[in-house]
């Protein structure tokens, strides 16, 4: 019996790797089934403001890449997104590489029943949270939920280099 499973377990590995290789989804692919893409923020109503609330979008480029662009009204910064999963409770897990900074963090959100969004975790490749369970671990409040913005109201996305795009973007809330 031993002599079986031996010469069946190169059989068995290179169709495990061959099953895992054809279900594998690239980051762009996972985010949009979860439904991530767009932007988001805490009152889409509003112009974007560090205090008041980041715009927060998730866009997939040209050559297919997921990236993530925040906008705090006074900086902007874009970061690629290297890998997306979801977990078993549906929190959508990702790994960003903010290449102003050199740094890479991985968070997870949470997809509510209204359709907004809350980040669960966040911490840094050293592992220190800045959000963890749902709350930010400076003052234990618990993070704010982010809505969709939908075509309607104007908000200014620019340039990590300050300078405005070519083409002006319109949201609003689904609040």
């Amino acid at each position: 019996m031993s002599g079986r499973v031996g010469r069946l377990g190169p059989v068995i590995f290179v169709f495990m790797m061959f099953v895992g290789s054809a279900s594998a989804e690239s980051a762009a692919e996972t985010a949009a089934k979860w439904g991530l893409l767009g932007r988001w923020s805490v009152d889409c109503s509003l112009p974007p403001d560090r205090d008041r609330g980041a715009v927060l979008a998730y866009e997939i480029t040209e050559g297919g890449k997921l990236i993530h662009r925040r906008d705090f009204g006074d900086t902007t910064d874009i970061a690629d997104v290297t890998a997306a999963d979801v977990s078993a409770d549906r929190i959508l897990n990702l790994r960003i590489y903010f290449r102003a900074m050199n740094q890479t963090r991985e968070f997870g959100l949470k997809m509510l029943p209204d359709g907004s969004i809350r980040a669960i975790y966040n911490r840094d490749q050293k592992g220190q949270y800045s959000i963890r369970d749902g709350k930010f671990t400076a003052n234990g409040k618990p993070t704010p939920p982010q809505y969709k913005c939908k075509p309607g109201t104007n908000v200014r996305l620019r340039r990590s280099m300050g300078s405005d795009l070519a083409m002006l973007a319109v949201f609003s809330s689904e609040k």
